[in-house]
């Protein structure tokens, strides 16, 4: 048993679910099961939304740890649960650690869905939160094209790696300016249900989830680090809304 090789392939399978939105208890349970599953019942790991420890100990008492830093994160919860499924699967498979690497690799390079597709859902479910929060049918039509822009728009900015906060910021900011101009010009109808049905696609919603369950399975740190991303998140879409907003009605004068 190479405990070296196992101890990378479970904290790559750790680094999978948390940077593509798991939870931390979730991480840290992935990591111990699958040192488990090939014979290592030492094994501790710490996991912060940022970074990943795990120290494991052979039989002889010798140990070996590593430190994973963690930098990019996205929401894609179908690795998940594919590395969940591999995790649980590994025992009664009778997977070898190559094979359970080689399916890791695999997960990590499996594509999303495309880019034009998961923008048109974006601006569909802006539009149907227009709907939904009392918005007229023509508040819907323009949600949805605020919507794609604004799924296009952060999506690019994505790829530059540009800070979240930042990328919320310019969200709610350009919402705000396309939903007064369409207003304005006669396209839509109630300023505040385009705002706020085009500006769910930014609320973090995975955030505060992740928070709570953390939360509840005694991840205090973890909870804490989750709570404030998604708090300044919603700090950058309402200050990105509200200059856009102020800067209208002082200059323009509102309708």
């Amino acid at each position: 048993m190479d405990i070296n090789k196992i101890l990378h392939i479970a904290t790559e399978a750790g680094r999978i679910i948390l940077e593509n939105g798991g939870e931390t208890y979730r991480v840290e349970e992935t990591i111990l099961r699958i040192c488990t599953a090939f014979g290592i019942d030492d094994c501790d790991s710490f996991v912060t939304t940022t970074g990943i420890m795990v120290s494991v100990s052979d039989r002889f008492g010798q140990t070996t740890s590593l430190v994973r830093r963690v930098k990019f994160r996205t929401v894609n919860l179908e690795k998940i649960s594919q590395v969940n499924d591999l995790s649980r699967n590994i025992k009664v498979s009778g997977l070898t650690a190559d094979e359970v690497k080689e399916k890791l690799l695999k997960i990590e390079e499996d594509p999303r869905y495309g880019e034009a597709l998961s923008n048109f859902c974006g601006a569909l479910a802006a539009a149907s939160f227009t709907l939904l929060f009392g918005g007229s049918v023509n508040d819907g039509i323009v949600s949805f094209f605020i919507g794609l822009l604004l799924k296009y728009t952060c999506s690019f900015m994505a790829k530059y790696k540009i800070n979240d906060f930042f990328i919320n910021l310019f969200g709610g900011g350009l919402t705000a300016l396309l939903t007064l101009i369409s207003t304005y010009l006669g396209f839509g109808h109630n300023v505040d249900t385009i705002i706020i049905g085009s500006l769910m696609l930014l609320v973090p919603g995975l955030a505060i989830t992740n928070a709570i369950r953390d939360t509840i399975a005694g991840d205090l740190l973890a909870a804490l680090a989750r709570a404030l991303e998604a708090f300044l998140i919603a700090v950058g879409i309402a200050t990105g809304t509200g200059i856009i907003l102020k800067i209208w009605f002082t200059y323009i004068g509102g309708f």
